[in-house]
């Protein structure tokens, strides 16, 4: 028997050696990253504010879309506008509930007595994190290439602490309050995103040689955090030379942390360099609850064009949505949705009027839904 199989092993040492094992590459291909517990499938409960103008388009759009994918959330709806003197308590309660929120976005009025409801739901919630992702879309031409930067604003005080009275007829304070602890827990939340989001560098945005004592203790809160996290770079620049900067080499820029006026500028700068604020997601987050509505200004809120025509960008609150739906933990469908997203961005076909085409909204989700793997 070992005569017989000695010409076999000869033949088979003599083969040349086969090339490693190498896995076939496909684009469905699924690696290990994510392990539910048991029950983590369960639906969820969102709280949903269509809000006004567009808004009601571009949430129904989420709607069609989760829909299609059968994600497990199911939402409830609340009607709140802009024109509101206070959010109701039953939104807030079920917010406090569910613990997240997707909304459109809500009018608010310019001078007069309203305040802003947007303003009064992250002091309610204490959201005081806002996080803006402003990045290129592949297929969407613009001025600059590279594009990826997120920006972290303090939420919850600043100018938008609506401290304001009049002195004297003619005469009006407006008060910028900064405090150390959310100085502090604004730098905090912005290195451990870096950290957890392998990011490499922090940038805080500051105009600390002309408001020394508030921005001051902006400045002194990041530097104290940045000793904490030595793998990542950490940089300062003022809030002037950073809009110059944004508009000629925005590539420079990966996470930046600002104060409550400036990240809104910001923000809005950035989205507007890398596609507009049609596609470009954000959320508030605070240590308990988190609203989703698109990222930057929704300054085509109240655009009365848009909504009779239907031809409102979904884009933006469906990339908020993906990242609602990673904040639920349920990455796969948050990946579907993000992927079918940036697929319909590339083919150029669907397209809104912002992006250079022609599109309805509903052209734009039936696209969407079509691309769903």
């Amino acid at each position: 028997m070992a005569r017989r199989t000695l010409p076999i092993f000869k033949n088979l040492t003599q083969r040349p050696t086969p090339a490693p094992f190498l896995p076939k590459s496909h684009p469905n291909t699924r690696s290990v990253t994510y392990m539910p517990r048991p029950g983590d499938g369960a639906p969820r409960p969102v709280t949903l504010i269509p809000g006004d103008g567009i808004g009601p388009l571009v949430t129904n759009a989420v709607e069609q879309v989760m829909e299609a994918m059968h994600a497990p959330v199911y939402f409830e709806r609340y009607d709140v506008h802009g024109d509101m003197k206070r959010v109701p308590p039953e939104v807030i309660e079920s917010i406090r509930k569910n613990k997240v929120c997707l909304k459109g976005g809500l009018k608010t009025p310019v001078g007069g007595g309203v305040s802003s409801l947007n303003v009064q739901l992250r002091k309610e919630l204490d959201l005081y994190a806002s996080l803006v992702n402003c990045f290129n879309l592949p297929g969407l031409p613009t001025r600059h290439e590279n594009v990826d930067i997120v920006v972290i604003r303090e939420n919850t005080e600043g100018e938008y602490a609506g401290l304001e009275h009049e002195v004297v007829p003619g005469v009006v304070e407006s008060l910028k309050v900064i405090t150390k602890f959310c100085s502090e827990r604004i730098a905090k939340y912005a290195f451990e995103y870096s950290y957890l989001n392998n990011r490499k560098k922090v940038t805080a945005v500051h105009k600390a040689n002309i408001m020394k004592l508030a921005d001051g203790l902006f400045l002194e809160s990041c530097r104290e955090v940045a000793t904490k996290y030595p793998s990542i770079n950490y940089n300062e620049i003022i809030v002037d030379n950073c809009c110059m900067q944004l508009v000629s080499k925005p590539e420079q820029f990966d996470v930046m942390v600002t104060p409550n006026l400036y990240g809104n500028l910001v923000a809005n700068t950035a989205a507007g360099i890398a596609g507009g604020t049609g596609v470009m997601p954000g959320g508030n987050v605070g240590a308990d609850h988190a609203v989703f509505e698109q990222g930057a200004s929704a300054g085509n809120v109240g655009n009365e064009k848009l909504w009779e025509q239907k031809k409102a960008n979904p884009v933006a609150l469906l990339l908020s949505s993906a990242m609602m739906l990673r904040h639920l933990q349920f990455p796969s469908f948050a990946d579907r949705l993000e992927t079918a997203v940036k697929r319909v961005i590339l083919e150029g076909k669907y397209r809104t009027k912002d992006l250079g085409g022609v599109s309805t909204t509903q052209e734009v989700v039936d696209a969407v839904i079509g691309k769903l793997d």
